[in-house]
């Protein structure tokens, strides 16, 4: 990658692979059989010529002998380095400020709780319906918002397969599930996509059915924001197509908190919930 420059943290990242790999008093050729990669992909990854795969780092820490929290920890600099890239090398204007803000922010969550009424979050969009979605919002940059945007969403959707996995519990309107975003085709494997998310211990989705009638916070769409480090507080974000806003007073979040329980509550359960989506996409 001709015009690639390493960020600090990358080349911090490849000192350290350096160090591990003298440590052992393995020479690049030894290291590379070790890892079962060319001598040519180590010394790359150590003099951070092009960008570091977090994959690899946790294997080089493996090979090597590292201890876990040291492994562990590189393996985190590695995966923060490529989020930060993806994340810079979004065209300026594509995202208003909060939106890339959202981004950053999701990247360092533990649990999102979610509440929408007529669109899915990206996190849980696939490629085909979040076309439909960008054609529909902006023509004029349709290509070059593809292009960008759908490298975000994959590495945001990473997250919910990793050790350590985001944890997301999602309650969404029936409407949701009655859109037919990008044609029968793509709303029918979006769903088939949902259903099998369900399946993964991090995920949970609940449908809020139209027979429900009235419930709280009925009419706006959030996202309550959790973090690992107790003295990152709770973040509501919220957003229309024009902006975004942030939340954090303790009785703004507070007040999100207690909405987001009561539609937890009042929505279908789990198995009610799978059940819907499956005969929305029957039929498809």
């Amino acid at each position: 990658m001709s015009d690639f420059q390493a960020s600090m943290i990358e080349r911090a990242i490849g000192r350290t692979l350096r160090k591990w790999r003298r440590g052992r008093d393995l020479s690049l050729v030894e290291a590379g059989r070790l890892m079962r990669c060319s001598n040519a992909k180590i010394s790359m990854m150590e003099n951070a010529v092009r960008p570091i795969n977090p994959v690899d780092v946790m294997a080089a820490g493996f090979a090597y002998q590292v201890s876990g929290p040291e492994r562990d920890k590189l393996y985190g600099d590695a995966v923060y380095a490529k989020q930060q890239r993806l994340i810079d090398g979004v065209e300026g204007g594509l995202l208003f400020d909060a939106a890339l803000d959202y981004i950053e922010l999701e990247f360092e969550a533990s649990l999102l709780r979610i509440f929408r009424f007529d669109l899915l979050p990206g996190l849980l969009q696939i490629p085909e319906y979040t076309r439909a979605t960008i054609r529909a919002d902006d023509l004029e940059r349709v290509e070059v918002i593809l292009a960008q945007q759908e490298v975000l969403r994959a590495e945001r959707q990473a997250r919910l397969h990793e050790k350590d996995p985001l944890r997301v519990r999602a309650v969404f309107n029936e409407a949701i599930t009655r859109s037919v975003v990008g044609g029968p085709a793509v709303m029918r494997a979006q769903l088939l996509h949902l259903m099998a998310l369900t399946e993964l211990s991090n995920v949970e989705i609940r449908i809020m059915p139209f027979s429900q009638g009235a419930y709280p916070g009925m009419g706006s769409t959030f996202t309550l924001m959790s973090f690992p480090h107790e003295q990152h507080v709770d973040v509501v974000y919220v957003e229309n197509f024009m902006q975004g806003q942030y939340m954090e007073r303790p009785s703004d979040r507070e007040l999100c908190n207690l909405r987001f329980e009561g539609m937890w509550r009042l929505a279908m359960s789990p198995e009610e919930s799978l059940e819907l989506i499956a005969e929305a996409a029957e039929s498809l």
